[in-house]
């Protein structure tokens, strides 16, 4: 059975929160509530757009209206890759891992389709798998089945897979699922939410390091990580 390395989307893979910023702020603006700062935007990303979009309405003393999601959506969709880049050093990693035989996918609480479209427009498609998005399957991050179904996709399993991101919720739902979980330092997350993380990556090359130490080519696949 190869391995696989399950991958968190917006923070770990891509930065995103230019384009969600802007999204949102057309979307405020269009409220009549004032904009946010890319700042602000990131601490707010993590949990998907209904999320994403309820905190923004919140932070401004308003409830989300009943369009407002479908307004986000439909107008991040359009733009999901304007000012978005990947984060150096990301595309070697994973081209090295894959040369290797790893098996890469994305499990992410964005919406697949959008989550597509982005790995598309980035060239990250080909190198991937599998793709879960948040509304993939009936459970999202931090839920571990969310991380198993993606790893099930890609046609992993739970003793000979990892799971990187940014966010508490990456490092929860590994633990819950029985597999090795890498913080990203360098995404969106704050230092605490790497608490319970097996290890934690300062770079993509120092991720795609410590996946290799922590899954070595000779792993027995009835190994325990929980």
């Amino acid at each position: 059975m190869p391995r696989t390395l399950l991958l968190d989307l917006d923070g770990t893979l891509v930065d995103t929160v230019p384009d969600l910023a802007a999204a949102l702020n057309r979307l405020m603006r269009g409220r009549g509530l004032a904009p946010f700062t890319h700042a602000e935007t990131a601490s707010m990303v993590g949990d998907g757009v209904a999320v994403l979009v309820a905190r923004a309405f919140a932070a401004r003393g308003a409830a989300a209206d009943a369009a407002a999601v479908t307004d986000f959506s439909a107008d991040y969709a359009a733009h999901v890759a304007d000012e978005s880049r990947v984060y150096p050093g990301v595309p070697a990693a994973l081209r090295g891992l894959a040369a290797e035989g790893w098996r890469l996918a994305v499990c992410t609480n964005k919406p697949e389709a959008a989550a597509r479209l982005l790995l598309t427009a980035l060239d990250l498609a080909p190198l991937l798998c599998a793709v879960g998005g948040g509304d993939s399957f009936p459970v999202r991050k931090p839920d571990p089945a969310h991380l198993l179904a993606t790893l099930a996709q890609a046609g992993g399993e739970a003793g000979r897979a990892v799971m990187a991101g940014d966010h508490a919720n990456d490092v929860t739902a590994a633990r819950a699922a029985g597999m090795p979980g890498i913080f990203a330092a360098w995404g969106y997350g704050t230092p605490a939410m790497a608490a319970g993380a097996t290890a934690v990556a300062a770079t993509p090359a120092d991720l795609a390091a410590i996946a290799r130490r922590l899954l070595p080519a000779n792993l027995s696949a009835s190994s325990d990580h929980a």
